[in-house]
């Protein structure tokens, strides 16, 4: 994963879905929710929603709980809730930047459990705008490296709005960058090339990112790790780098 992204490698990422994989799972409903809510339970006509559940389905989560998600979201079933979107800005160890996203049926709560991680984990809460100035909202899109090559992502996507195209740091996968607005066709161009993909959603990019040393990117994930923990912070952006040698030193941690 690069640097503006919730976590710097595949690995830290898996052990956290791995531990966590029932508060996972709570997370990727609730964004199906929203999406049914916002667009219908049509997933031919409600790309947001096409897309979480392809995340979902992704992820494991079992096509039992994504289809009574999208019709608690459609208001089919009659029991939906309601939840709001909130951005909050703070600053971690070293001045890293980052930008929380909450998704949250109580605001109050929301803030307190966002305030609590920061503070305790070497963090601080920002004012609006002054993190924020930072980042610009895109399209990034995940496609696996298994199958396909970069020349194969790069032209299936370069006429559907693709800004950049790019390996991971492990590897492991390819990350298309586009204007929010282009995610959908980007998207739509990679199935069409019959390109799979692992998700595609709208992120916060930093237009300037960071480097740090192993030992401060230590205390971000420790801080980062304290924010997706509570249920209401659905995704965490950052503007930090890593270079090959910090990347090599953390993994080897345990």
């Amino acid at each position: 994963m690069s640097g503006h992204s919730k976590w710097a490698t595949t690995k830290h990422k898996k052990a956290v879905i791995d531990a966590r994989r029932a508060k996972a799972f709570a997370k990727y409903i609730k964004v199906i929710e929203v999406a049914a809510r916002i667009g219908g339970a049509d997933l031919e006509g409600n790309p947001a929603l096409a897309d979480a559940v392809h995340k979902a389905k992704k992820n494991s989560v079992p096509g039992d709980n994504i289809d009574r998600a999208i019709k608690r979201g459609a208001g089919i079933s009659g029991d939906a809730v309601e939840y709001s979107t909130i951005m909050y800005e703070g600053y971690g160890p070293n001045g890293v930047a980052l930008m929380i996203e909450c998704l949250t049926d109580n605001k109050n709560r929301a803030a307190a459990e966002v305030r609590t991680a920061l503070t305790r984990n070497g963090g601080t809460l920002a004012d609006p705008g002054s993190v924020a100035y930072n980042f610009a909202r895109k399209g990034v899109i995940t496609v696996p490296a298994e199958g396909t090559t970069e020349d194969d992502v790069l032209m299936a996507v370069l006429e559907a709005g693709a800004e950049e195209v790019a390996p991971t740091p492990n590897g492991e996968s390819f990350e298309v960058v586009t204007e929010a607005s282009d995610l959908v066709a980007a998207r739509t161009a990679l199935v069409e090339a019959g390109i799979d993909y692992e998700s595609a959603e709208a992120e916060f990019v930093p237009n300037l990112k960071v480097e740090i040393d192993a030992d401060t990117a230590r205390k971000v994930f420790r801080l980062i790790d304290a924010l997706e923990d509570s249920d209401d912070v659905q995704n965490v952006f950052s503007n930090f780098d890593l270079s090959a040698e910090v990347q090599a030193e953390l993994a080897n941690d345990d």
